[in-house]
């Protein structure tokens, strides 16, 4: 492992796929012995696995394989010293780059779509991996229903991200807004509004860092917001933070 390249960043290669057969054995074998490899690994891990949470999947075709593999075997003919053979999409077969219908730049975009692929790639591995961590965590809990409706993690930079947990059934003519205390004897404060049922992340300058025991909760309000800038509409969830581990 170089010098200049962090544990961390080398466990996410290894977790993306991105390095070679010897570095991916090697990091896997100190793993075994080492914890502090072992939790780097096993933290890029989990989180990319939140990148493929996000995908659906999606089946191969039945003669995808058998196209391939007849496609192997295809030996292009009258290749000119230099040139680089087609593939023709019409009638799925390699044409010698010569060929007058073949086309010319398919071997440029796809240098420079499995380029783009990688850079993907680690710009999502990469943002996954520096997001900063929750200092709290809040379940908040529909009082009438008694479920957990939404996820609450605050970070030490006061960054907010609320997950919903399902559907919500938002009143027409209403939005989700997002409150805290940072102050026990102190009023709520608006962290935001929730355009969707996703979910998002929410940032507010000027507050102190989240701690143990603050309350979250989520209400319905007009749309824009609350009017009066406290909680007036009915409740969807409330609950309190406990420090993140």
């Amino acid at each position: 492992m170089s010098d200049e390249r962090s544990l961390r960043d080398v466990a996410m290669e290894v977790a993306l796929g991105l390095s070679d057969e010897a570095e991916t054995a090697e990091l896997e074998a100190r793993a075994l012995h080492d914890p502090e490899v072992a939790t780097a690994l096993e933290q890029a891990r989990a989180r990319l696995s939140e990148l493929d949470d996000t995908a659906t999947p999606e089946a191969l075709p039945d003669d995808m394989w058998s196209r391939i593999t007849a496609q192997l075997d295809v030996v292009p003919t009258a290749i000119a010293p230099g040139s680089v053979p087609q593939f023709d999409a019409e009638t799925d077969t390699i044409l010698p780059a010569n060929e007058p219908h073949a086309p010319r730049n398919w071997f440029i975009a796809a240098c420079a779509g499995l380029a783009a692929s990688l850079v993907l790639a680690l710009a999502l591995g990469w943002s996954v991996m520096t997001r900063p961590d929750p200092t709290v965590i809040a379940v908040l809990i529909n009082d009438t229903t008694g479920e957990a409706v939404a996820v609450v993690e605050g970070t030490e930079e006061n960054l907010t991200r609320v997950t919903l947990l399902g559907q919500t059934a938002v009143p027409e003519g209403q939005v989700m807004q997002v409150w805290t205390k940072p102050e026990d004897d102190g009023p709520p404060v608006s962290l935001g509004l929730l355009t969707d049922n996703r979910g998002t992340a929410l940032a507010v300058d000027g507050l102190p860092p989240p701690g143990p025991e603050q309350l979250y909760e989520i209400t319905f309000e007009q749309t824009g917001g609350s009017p009066t800038g406290l909680p007036t509409g009915p409740i969807l969830g409330k609950g309190l933070a406990k420090e993140a581990l």
